[in-house]
């Protein structure tokens, strides 16, 4: 079993900061790519950061230069950062990670629950 487990999320002003924290656990043999995505209510989930297990950073356009993601790789554990917050980024934010189970195996996409920001104006 594998599981992502998120913690960080809550209510903040408009301008404030929060730290997302969302830790995978269970039998893992290697992780590539982790990353978060968010879905507020009446859209589709989308891509808000993703980082390779070489460290390499791609953020939507929207969170750029407010948003910074990283990662302990020893910790299987990734950050999100999230500076200057908007009204606009209340959603529900999911953590992923594509990881394999064994040295042979597949790579499969996992998810987190789901930790709810708010950002009130």
């Amino acid at each position: 079993q594998v599981q992502l487990v998120e913690s960080g999320g809550g209510l903040v002003q408009a301008g404030g900061s929060l730290r997302l924290s969302c830790a995978a656990s269970g039998s893992i043999f290697s992780i590539n790519a982790m990353g978060w995505y968010r879905q507020a209510p009446g859209k589709q989930r989308g891509l808000v950061a993703v980082i390779t297990s070489g460290g390499s950073t791609h953020y939507a356009d929207s969170v750029k230069g407010r948003f910074t993601i990283s990662r302990d790789n020893a910790k299987n554990t990734v950050y999100l950062q999230m500076n200057s917050l908007k009204p606009e980024d209340t959603a529900v934010y999911y953590c992923n990670a594509i990881l394999r189970r064994e040295a042979s195996g597949s790579w499969y996409d996992y998810w987190g629950q789901g930790t709810q920001v708010t950002v009130s104006s």
